[in-house]
């Protein structure tokens, strides 16, 4: 019968967990048995003792298993849920048996349920506290260091990210507060980007609270092909201040919750996790394991508000901020320039791209789209709207990917996929146009559906003789030649698909007379291309030499099936 595991009994766990976690940090190592760390204590669940039974093995796994989902539903904020979870992972301990040969698994699990127990009460009682409204302002010489930094080789960067804040950080202080954060944030961004919204860091984080992807998409931040509301300064200040709420309730410390917030909670949460005798110390106790980037992070966001706090001190005259943007809302529809917006509104030339940074292209979406005008020019912008010339966006280049022969250079690569040598450069970030190796895989950028030349034109009754090299496939030389597999294989009495390196295959380039074709465009699938011409998928696999898995690309000429 399952142990019952009654309000009572759970308030008794966990305050005897408290005494023994506290006893635990407060022994001295010196004499004492070894206690494994969280993660060691992790892997000796990794398979069952060889001399137990299957049920009591069943149960060690289901019990950390359990104490794993804990650990994610506190990570997610649920702590209630986190502790229930925990509660059962204790029930599950309690029914295996008192074997010898698990005494030490059942002593490693219980430490391992009460690690957890101890972190989730911390961070709620240092929150209950009123931390979450209170950073400490430390000088120490860490700090001091960094207040050195900016007040001397890097005072021109502070100077003008102070005057540039004045146009965000009104804003920011105001949902601060409306958060119950403290104020002291909003001056993050300085650190992050100096308040610029097109920053881009070296690790590819974007924007004035720089985030990475991922993490922009978890705290709902969209990014497609005409945006991306990381750059978008209320957007992303909302996201930023459910990231370090998020990051205080983890870890009920502003400190580790701002090096959260620079290098990761998951690489915060393994370095305390790590700690033992001194697991409860605060973070000037533990931020030298920390990423050299991260341990600095910290100390240069308190010399920043130390610095503005008391800039005479320090010998900084701050400048007058910019004035807050004011700007009105209109909703559009279709494709519009920004430059031609700025022109429309009689505005200064990227005054619409300053106002919506989130546009990458410079353009409106062709979808119903919440633009940013200047204050006082919505009504203006109505007028002019129908006068505004049509827009119609580049078609982006599509891509395809070439292996380097023998012998081929930039020049004929780019003639046969009719682009420029420019363009395979930049998209491939060549440091050369002149020098590229046989075996390398090129992205080739290609205009909307053109065509990768043929050597031959379709139809034409030319022959060639192709040796084969390294990497060929009677797909590929089907396909650089216009003409299709079973031709190939007739042509040559082959039996199989294999080729060997060395072969010399004759290649009837073009395709039979009066033969049905089809040049595959952007978004075509065979089965597509099949029903458009009434024709089976299994009938254009077979005349093409292609399977199921098989990749068309635009530009390549299809042979149908009569």
């Amino acid at each position: 019968m399952k142990a019952s595991f009654s309000r009572e009994r759970r308030f008794a766990f966990h305050g005897a967990v408290w005494f023994l976690m506290l006893f635990w940090v407060g022994c001295a190592t010196g004499g004492q048995s070894a206690r494994p760390a969280p993660h060691e204590a992790t892997a000796a669940y990794d398979s069952a003792p060889p001399d137990t039974g299957d049920d009591d093995a069943e149960l060690v796994a289901e019990a950390l298993e359990a104490t794993e989902s804990a650990e994610a539903l506190w990570q997610q904020g649920d702590l209630e849920g986190s502790l229930a979870t925990l509660d059962h992972a204790y029930e599950l301990l309690l029914q295996i048996p008192d074997d010898p040969s698990l005494v030490q698994q059942k002593d490693e699990l219980r430490h391992l349920i009460s690690r957890r127990v101890v972190e989730i009460y911390r961070s709620q009682f240092a929150t209950a506290t009123g931390s979450k409204s209170q950073i400490p302002l430390e000088v120490n010489e860490y700090v001091q260091r960094e207040i050195a930094r900016f007040t001397g080789p890097e005072r021109r960067f502070f100077l003008e990210s102070y005057r540039r804040s004045g146009r965000y950080r009104p804003m920011i202080v105001r949902k601060l507060r409306e958060a119950g954060l403290p104020e002291e944030l909003s001056w993050l961004p300085l650190v992050e980007s100096g308040f610029k919204n097109r920053a881009l860091s070296r690790a590819r984080a974007l924007g004035m609270w720089q985030f990475i992807s991922s993490t922009g998409t978890h705290y709902g931040l969209d990014r497609n092909h005409w945006i991306d509301e990381r750059m978008d300064p209320e957007k992303s200040t909302d996201a930023a201040i459910q990231y370090l709420t998020d990051l205080h309730g983890m870890f009920g410390d502003w400190m580790m919750a701002l090096a959260g917030y620079n290098c990761g909670e998951h690489r915060v949460m393994r370095l305390i996790r790590r700690q033992e005798t001194e697991y409860l110390d605060g973070f000037w106790d533990l931020f030298r394991g920390l990423p050299r980037e991260t341990a600095r992070y910290v100390p240069r966001f308190l010399a920043t508000v130390i610095i503005i706090n008391d800039p005479e001190k320090y010998g900084m005259e701050l400048p007058e901020p910019l004035p807050a943007e004011g700007f009105e809302t209109v909703e559009v529809a279709r494709h519009l320039r920004l430059s031609d917006l700025d022109r429309a509104l009689g505005v200064e030339k990227k005054t619409l791209a300053e106002l919506n940074p989130e546009l990458r292209r410079g353009t409106t979406p062709g979808e119903p789209y919440v633009l940013r005008v200047p204050s006082g020019s919505a009504a203006t912008f109505e007028a002019q709207l129908a006068a505004l010339p049509a827009f119609k966006p580049p078609t982006e280049p599509s891509i395809a990917y070439h292996r380097v022969r023998r012998g081929e250079t930039l020049s004929t690569i780019a003639r046969r996929y009719r682009t420029s040598v420019n363009e395979i450069v930049r998209t491939n970030n060549l440091r050369s146009r002149h020098r590229i190796r046989q075996g390398q895989r090129l992205k080739i950028p290609h205009r909307g559906g053109s065509a990768p030349a043929k050597i031959a034109s379709i139809g034409a009754a030319k022959s060639v003789t192709h040796k084969v090299r390294r990497g060929d496939s009677l797909w590929r030389l089907a396909s650089r030649y216009g003409t299709t597999v079973d031709r190939i294989k007739r042509d040559n009495s082959l039996r199989g698909d294999r080729l060997s390196v060395g072969d010399r295959l004759v290649i009837n380039t073009g395709l039979a007379s009066g033969a049905k074709t089809y040049a595959v465009r952007r978004g075509d699938t065979i089965a597509r291309i099949a029903a458009s011409r009434n024709v089976s998928v299994d009938a254009v696999l077979r005349a093409n030499g292609l399977s199921r898995s098989s990749t068309i690309y635009p530009g390549q000429v299809i042979q149908l099936p009569e």
